[in-house]
Parts: structure tokens; sequence; C-alpha cells
């Protein structure tokens, strides 16, 4: 029954609008400039499992409607979407900069793109989100992502989940 629930997330963060994913939708909104002024977010992995693959950076509309909602539909109907993809560097700690449209209210989700298939497996990717909410067999509600977008540099902390046992979990230390 558990593995049931999971498909609403799984579909929802695949994209499931019928259109072909194109994984450069919403990039050349989200790229920070050079002494990028703001609004925009700096986001922080916490917990990441290795160091293959890509980052990739989502920020949504703060509703559980559009929330991972498929970058498609949010875009053609005027919605919020951005993306930034990064691969992850050797060494150091990684911190991905994306533009938001005005400092507000945002849902951010983040994941560790482990073999660069620019899709979620919760077998093998990570995952986390804004406000670092538990994780269960579904995506969690917009008001445990919400976060607040200052009108200049705002930094986050999104703790990464991985497959643990049958569900997904921050890696222990």
């Amino acid at each position: 029954m558990k593995h049931l629930l999971l498909l609403p997330m799984l579909v929802l963060l695949s994209g499931a609008s019928g259109l072909p994913s194109n994984p450069e939708l919403g990039k050349a909104e989200g790229r920070c400039r050079s002494n990028e002024p703001g609004p925009a977010l700096l986001v922080s992995p916490i917990g990441l499992k290795d160091r293959s693959g890509n980052l990739k950076l989502e920020v949504y509309p703060a509703n559980d409607t559009d929330f991972l909602q498929d970058d498609n539909i949010l875009i053609m109907a005027g919605k919020v979407f951005r993306r930034v993809e990064v691969a992850i560097p050797a060494a150091g700690e990684p911190v991905l900069c994306i533009r938001v449209p005005t400092a507000g209210s945002y849902s951010v989700a983040l994941l560790h793109d482990r073999d660069q298939n620019h899709k979620f497996n919760w077998i093998r990717d990570g995952i986390g989100f804004s406000g670092n909410p538990k994780l269960g067999w579904s995506k969690p509600p917009a008001a445990a992502t919400k976060m607040v977008a200052g009108p200049g540099m705002t930094q986050l902390h999104i703790v990464m989940n991985y497959r643990h046992g049958m569900g997904v979990a921050p890696i222990k230390q």
C-alpha cells in the first residue's frame, strides 16, 4: 500500500503534462548574473550522499496546486517556474544561486540527480525541499516547503533525503 502512495510524488517529479519535458525550461530566468543583486536564493545542500551527478534546483509557487506542477503547465499559465542545474564540484560545498521574480513566498525543490538523466529516481537520487519537511510517501504540502525570499540575496539550507529502507530520509552521519 505504501508503494502506491509514492506514485503521486513520482509522477509530479517526472512531469505528467503529456508535453515533452524540456530540461532547459526556466533556466534563462533562473540563472544568476555576476554580482547578482537579487532577489535571488543562495541554496546550500546539506548531507549529499556523494559527488556524482548534478544538482537541479527548482522554484515553484508556494501553493498545493502549483508546487511540483509540470514546468510546461506553469510556464504556459504564466506562473513562476525557475530552474538551475549544475555539476557537483569535486571539492568544497556547492552553493546554487537562482533568481526569483520578486521578493515573496516560494516553494523550492532540490534534486541530486546522481545519474544525470534529468528525472527523479527515488531508489538512486536524493531530494530535498525548502523548509526541510520530513518526507513520507507523497509530495509534502506546499505550506511545509514555503520560504520567503527577500529583496536581495536570501540564504537557504536544504537537507537532502535518500532512499533508506522503504522510505526516504537524510543520511545518518
